[in-house]
């Protein structure tokens, strides 16, 4: 606190010399005291002229030559601002006298505004801080020189600086403002704030310091309760003012020179008083002459200075109106002004269109399909048709002024030119309710017809297949099988049709023929299959056995919702996938089984982990609603890929080795591509089965079907006959195979049966021949033997 103090007498006797005249003392004289961090906060404003910025330049430098400069005890920082701040050296900088003054004569000025708050801030969150060697328990003080009034607030930032224990002094020169540097200094301000007429006295100060710092001087160590100044003699001393003060008759105390109040001014209209001087002011609307004495009215207008939009009218000194151009309105504002629209004011006669032509003017136009009249304000309407304006191949139809559509004569219709017309072929286009065939008979005109094998009925659309098994037209012996126009033999149960295709013979085939089943055979009429024992499953050759037993499986089927495949064969397809499920071991932790319909659209109808048994699957799937749309198969494959197969939905982690199973089924063409997502699937390891009926495309299924393709595709013709595939579709899979499939024949199958039937006419064949030979050897060693008899 005694340094403070101290600093606090040097910095208030420096200043209290500003208007002394006495010589330097020597060079080599330097003030002893405790260590202070000293910042000097300089103003660089525009308005300090070079000559005045050189004067504060000289003051910091008389200064700095007074006090004895070191890391150790007087440590000095200079900052300088305007609208920004620029710190030219920290505290921690500089170590001698010589280096500082060098860095001050290199000072360049902002020349700018009058920020003094925001230099303050910098000086707290700056200036004073360790890092730019601001030491701890040695008093901070700043000295803030300005000439003019703060831009910013600064009686806040201020008193947080002084809080943070910052002494300030506030010098003020020439122009500054008395209230803005009390708000700025610490208190007391009779020892804080200076106010100093010229930028001189500032350079004068700064000559005059160190005698009144350092000499031993009555001033200095004695009460003398001067007010301002204290002018020292051998052992006396005398009281002084500041400059436009005066003294009081107690020879100590001063006051301010009010030469307004005494009437010693010159001003036309305002005087404004300072300590022994004045400034000149005007009236509101008028503006001080350049002889800083008289006034001037201002006209707001000429000078420019006004808000106006468009006219400027001048109503006196300083006031001023606003008006508008022809054809515009002042707005509410008063300032500013906007076009006047009679269009969109409705101010105008036009009958329909009014258009906009620049402010306070329009001109009449009409609505498309309309033309203007020669009154230029009525309208009328345009027929195109009647005019022949048109570009119809057959019929114009008037739909309005100025517009028509085109049509066509009955059996054409219209082009996508909206113009011309084409006949319509109704067979082609399929807007037709022939069951089979249609027959074009001209422009909108049909007939129906019926397929190789089938009748028309009296309805002349709907065809019956002609039933030759029904009409008794054949020859079987015993079983006729009826197809449309044609039929085939069969033969009842235990009996095999012989080669005429027409009779039948009773047959064994267990004890008749070599069987190879490896385990025990079994009939069935006409046929036989093999079985294994318990724990162990029919190999792929049908014979032989083997101990691989059903894997786990997750199993999607995709099944064709669309239009085509009709309400009753659609029922037909949910048997056909409960067929799939009775072939399954279906668990929580066995098989699981998810079901989505497609059509035009998607829909999952349940996931792989919404139902655990066989019979809550089937349950669910005779549930479900029939879409009747189109057939978007390549969407239905996207679906399965990115949703059906995630854990979100029942998937099991790819990490356990489950394998994944899709099968699709599908009545006909697919109405997008099918090729990325089909490659897609399998490439992400899913086993994918194709189930084809009726108009279904072959290459599609065999595009969807995994490797080996016959394995894994499946076609009939009926919709009745895919029980067939259900029966010889077998899902399950053993680890121990590459692929995984096991297709199980069905010995009953047509072309199973021809097959096994075959082979065994031909191995009967054989035995007949060898039985022949036998026999006759047989003969010719009896005959022999006859013969030596």
């Amino acid at each position: 606190m005694g340094n403070i103090t101290a600093f606090s007498c040097f910095i208030f006797l420096t200043f209290a010399v500003f208007t002394t005249a006495r010589p330097k003392s020597g060079p080599d004289q330097k003030c002893k005291s405790g260590p202070v961090d000293l910042v000097f906060l300089i103003d660089s404003s525009r308005s300090v002229r070079p000559h005045e910025f050189e004067t504060m330049r000289k003051f910091m430098i008389d200064i700095l030559n007074t006090l004895d400069i070191g890391l150790d005890t007087t440590r000095v920082g200079v900052v300088q601002y305007s609208s920004k701040v620029r710190s030219e050296f920290f505290l921690k900088t500089h170590s001698k006298l010589e280096s500082m003054v060098k860095a001050i004569n290199e000072i360049v000025p902002l020349a700018q505004g009058t920020m003094t708050g925001l230099a303050i801030r910098y000086l707290m969150n700056e200036a004073f801080t360790p890092g730019q060697g601001d030491r701890p328990k040695v008093p901070n003080v700043a000295v803030i020189v300005t000439d003019g009034r703060p831009q910013d607030r600064v009686a806040e930032v201020a008193a947080e600086a002084r809080e943070k224990g910052i002494e300030i002094y506030a010098v003020g020169v020439a122009r500054a403002d008395m209230t803005s540097l009390r708000a700025m200094a610490s208190p007391p301000f009779e020892d804080h704030v200076f106010l100093v007429e010229r930028f001189d006295l500032i350079h004068q100060f700064g000559l005059q310091f160190q005698d009144k710092l350092c000499g031993i001087d009555l001033c200095l160590e004695s009460d003398h309760g001067c007010e301002h100044i204290c002018e020292s003699s051998p052992g006396s001393y005398t009281c002084d003012c500041l400059p436009g003060y005066r003294l009081n008759t107690d020879g100590k105390t001063c006051s301010a020179i009010d030469l307004c109040a005494e009437g010693k001014h010159d001003c036309q209209q305002i005087c404004t008083s300072s300590p022994g001087s004045f400034t000149c002011d005007c009236n509101q609307g008028y503006h001080l002459n350049n002889d800083k004495k008289t006034c001037s009215p201002v006209d707001l207008c000429a000078e420019g200075k006004h808000d106006c939009q468009q006219v400027c009218v001048y109503s006196g000194p300083g006031i001023f109106t606003c008006d508008c151009n022809d054809g515009y309105r002042l707005n509410e504002d008063e300032k500013t002004c906007s076009p006047i629209d009679l269009c969109a004011e409705g101010k105008h006669d036009c009958q329909q269109v009014c258009v906009y032509s620049g402010p306070g003017s329009f001109t009449c136009d009409c609505n498309e399909g309309y033309r203007l009249n020669g009154d230029k304000k009525t309208c009328s309407p345009i027929d195109l048709c009647a005019e022949g304006k048109h570009g119809c191949e057959q019929v114009c139809i008037y739909s309005g002024p100025g517009s028509f559509t085109c049509d066509c004569n009955e059996g054409y219709r219209l082009n996508g030119d909206k113009k011309t017309c084409s006949p319509i072929d109704l067979c082609a286009e399929g807007k037709h309710d022939c069951e089979q065939v249609c027959v074009n008979m001209g422009p909108g005109i049909f007939t129906c017809d019926c397929n190789k094998g089938y009748r028309l009925n009296e309805d002349e659309k709907s065809c019956s297949a002609i039933d030759l098994c029904a009409e008794g037209k054949h020859d079987c012996e015993q079983l006729c099988i009826s197809a449309p126009g044609v039929f085939t033999c069969d033969c009842n149960k235990g009996f095999k049709l012989n080669k005429d295709k027409r009779t039948c013979t009773n047959m064994d085939m267990c004890n008749t023929v070599k069987h190879g089943c490896e385990y025990q055979c079994v009939n069935t009429p006409g046929s036989f299959y093999c079985v294994c024992p318990e724990g162990q499953l029919l190999q792929e050759d049908g014979k032989t056995c083997g101990t691989c037993k059903s894997a786990n499986i997750d199993l999607v089927l995709l099944i064709d919702g669309s239009k085509s495949v009709r309400p009753q064969n659609f029922e037909l397809v949910k048997k056909f996938v409960n067929q799939v499920v009775d072939s399954l071991d279906v668990s929580a932790h066995g098989t699981r089984v998810g079901l989505v319909q497609y059509s035009s659209r998607v829909r999952t109808e349940f996931p792989l982990n919404m139902y655990h048994t066989a019979a809550d699957i089937k349950n669910a799937v005779m549930k479900v609603d029939y879409m009747e749309k189109g057939t978007m198969t390549g969407l239905a494959l996207k679906h399965m890929l990115e949703n059906s197969f995630s854990e979100a939905e029942g998937a099991r982690p790819a990490s356990r080795n489950i394998p994944r199973v899709g099968l699709v089924f599908t009545d006909g063409r697919s109405q997008d591509d099918i090729s990325e997502y089909a490659k897609k699937a399998k490439e992400a390891g899913i086993t994918m089965y194709a189930v084809g009926v009726g108009k279904a495309v072959e290459d599609e299924l065999r595009e969807i079907a995994s490797d080996p393709v016959d394995k894994h595709f499946y076609y009939t013709t009926d919709f009745t006959a895919i029980n067939t595939i259900a029966e010889n579709l077998k899902l399950n899979i053993c680890p121990a195979e590459s692929q995984g499939e096991v297709e199980v024949k069905d010995p009953c199958a047509c072309e199973n049966m021809v097959e096994f039937q075959q082979g065994t006419i031909n191995t009967l064949d054989l035995l007949t021949e060898k039985l022949a030979a036998m026999a006759s050897r047989l003969e010719q060693l009896e005959n022999q033997l006859l013969s030596r008899k």
